[in-house]
Formats: structure tokens, sequence, C-alpha cells
């Protein structure tokens, strides 16, 4: 049986984490010659409303700050993936761990990288991760990388 990537979801938040997981990632897909698509979620601040609503989200995120985060994950992937690969930017609105899963199964993904930032305690009690939550639900194979990730150094490799 040979393994094939053809799409490789990898979710960015322009933290360290997951600016060494796509360069992790970028050698991946280099190997089995994938298409990269790189998602950003924006999630939208949660108002308490009233007891007898719950939480609201705005649904209204500006328009120039999508704009901008897409330039700046354009810029990203010009100077990280250039032409080695072929990729494609991907942003949109809502829970992280939803959005990527949802997007793993429109665009057909064979695999999700994605940066893991290790948080424990009261923190991960309460919120769990957005990287576990994609594992359990995610319907394609998870790979998860933790800062540092062993055996691959990010300065050599680019």
């Amino acid at each position: 049986m040979e393994l094939k990537y053809n799409n490789v979801l990898v979710p960015y938040d322009f933290s360290e984490h997951s600016n060494n997981s796509l360069k992790y990632a970028i050698k991946f897909c280099e190997h089995f010659n994938s298409k990269i698509f790189l998602i950003y979620v924006i999630e939208p601040p949660l108002y308490p409303a009233d007891f007898s609503m719950g939480q609201i989200a705005i649904p209204s995120i500006d328009i120039e700050f999508e704009s901008k985060i897409k330039d700046e994950l354009e810029k990203l992937a010009s100077n990280e993936i250039g032409n080695k690969l072929q990729y494609e930017i991907i942003v949109k609105t809502g829970k992280p761990f939803i959005e990527i899963i949802e997007t793993a199964s429109q665009i057909n993904a064979d695999l999700i990288i994605i940066a893991t930032h290790g948080k424990s305690g009261m923190e991960q009690i309460l919120f769990g991760s957005t990287a576990e939550k994609v594992v359990r639900k995610a319907p394609c194979p998870v790979l998860t990388l933790r800062n540092p990730i062993k055996g691959f150094n990010y300065l050599n490799k680019m």
C-alpha cells in the first residue's frame, strides 16, 4: 500500500508553535509532493448577554481585519513555501476546531498537521485544546507537533 498525502491542512495562528509546525509541514509536503492548505480561524469574541440567553458571539468581524490576515498569510506562504509546493490560503470565522474539521472534509484532506501549545492545568481542564478536539473529530489522520519537534532542526531545514 502506498501512502499518498495529496492535500495537507495546516492550521496556523501566528504563534512560534505554529510557525515551527508550518516549517515541518513544508518539509513533509515536499517529500510527498502535497498541496498545503494553510488555514487561519478568526474566533469572534463572546460577550455575556444575560443569563437566559447565555453567551453570544458578535458576528460582524471587521472586513479589514480578515483582509490583513489574508495578506499576512500570503506573505508568510510566499516567503516560506514559495514555488516549492502548491498552496492555498483559507481564512474562516468561528470556533477553530470546528472550522478546521469542516475544512478538512471540504478539501478532502489526507492529513492535518497541527501544533500543540502544551497547555496544562486549569486552562486545559476548562477549555481543552484545539489540537485535542481536532484529533478526536477529524475526518482524516492528524499529526500533532509539540515544540521542540524531536529530530527536526527548524533553523537548518529552511
